[in-house]
């Protein structure tokens, strides 16, 4: 449920020979689709919709200018949700700055984290931190059981997950019932070891 720009997709296809994309970058490319469906139906104005890929737009822009794809990004009514891991310190501090500048942002979730990339590897291997596979799984699982389940209107929400097999939701329930139903589905499935809800409820 991720999203991403057009142009930073193809970059994705111009990484240096044998380096490998994220496991965001990954459901990137296989949800573009469904993501302009869904936005096309949500029960929001274009302006809105509009202005929230406008942002992610920027966010993605300093990606391609500090030449990483570290961090994924979701975003709903301006609340704009960064996840990630860095290995440099000072491409951390500089993505940091350049997204808290970033016009029209009414809340951020910040859930990008430094770790040398033996502390990374270190976490793999201990089983702390997912590798992309798996992590791309769990979000693809989690994004289906709220698609399948009656009463939720999965276009209304954003899902994130984060290495550490974190859950991230966004977004707007109808009512408390169906909020109820997004936590409990998302807590419930496999492999889920912590939920985030910064979704709310607005009839």
């Amino acid at each position: 449920m991720r999203r991403l720009a057009p142009f930073v997709l193809m970059s994705l296809f111009v990484l240096p020979f044998g380096a490998q994309p994220g496991h965001a970058q990954v459901l990137d490319i296989i949800t573009a689709p469904k993501t302009l469906v869904d936005r096309a139906i949500e029960a929001r104005s274009a302006r809105d919709i509009l202005t929230d890929n406008r942002i992610v737009g920027d966010v993605n822009r300093l990606m391609v200018k500090f030449g990483t794809v570290k961090a994924s990004t979701e975003i709903y009514e301006q609340h704009l949700l960064v996840t990630g891991i860095f290995n440099d310190k000072a491409l951390y501090d500089q993505f940091l700055a350049g997204v808290k500048e970033v016009k029209g942002v009414k809340k951020l979730y910040w859930h990008v984290v430094y770790m040398t990339e033996q502390e990374e590897e270190k976490g793999k291997k201990e089983g702390k931190l997912l590798d992309w596979k798996d992590a791309l799984a769990l979000d693809v699982k989690v994004g289906f059981n709220l698609t399948k389940t009656r009463g939720i209107a999965d276009v209304n929400f954003r899902v994130a997950i984060d290495s550490y097999a974190n859950v991230y939701i966004l977004g707007r329930a109808r009512s408390q019932p169906e909020m109820n139903k997004v936590i409990n589905i998302t807590r419930e499935t496999s492999g889920v070891k912590k939920l985030f809800n910064y979704a709310f409820v607005r009839p």
